[in-house]
């Protein structure tokens, strides 16, 4: 099993959950802004799930209907990102959303999405 972080990482990129990786399977992508996991290297530890303030990771065995498609892009973008350390000096960007905002985004495109059980 792995984890997958979803759209809700899109544009927010907090870094919290890549800080408490064990073993550092976290990525930094520019397009779309995000951070996502590369599936070879994760671990299930579950560490990262309660430290993500928006929600965004899921283990993949619980990732609702509606972000599918995330389970792809995490192992594409992977590959194609910064690998990210959880000594970095990253932060997340300025203009990131609050659990709130992204609940209210995904409520107006008429979607109830669960939130994370080990969240």
């Amino acid at each position: 099993m792995t984890h997958i972080v979803t759209e809700r990482c899109v544009d927010c990129r907090y870094i919290d959950c890549a800080r408490v990786c064990p073993v550092d399977c976290f990525y930094l992508v520019e397009n779309p802004a995000m951070l996502v996991i590369n599936p070879d290297e994760c671990i299930d530890c579950k560490a990262c799930i309660p430290e993500c303030p928006v929600h965004a990771i899921w283990p993949d065995d619980e990732l609702p209907e509606i972000y599918n498609e995330w389970l792809e892009k995490n192992a594409d973008l992977a590959g194609k990102g910064e690998q990210v350390t959880s000594d970095t000096g990253l932060e997340k960007l300025p203009d990131a959303l609050t659990l709130e905002q992204v609940q209210e985004r995904e409520r107006s495109r008429g979607w109830e999405v669960p939130e994370p059980s080990d969240a």
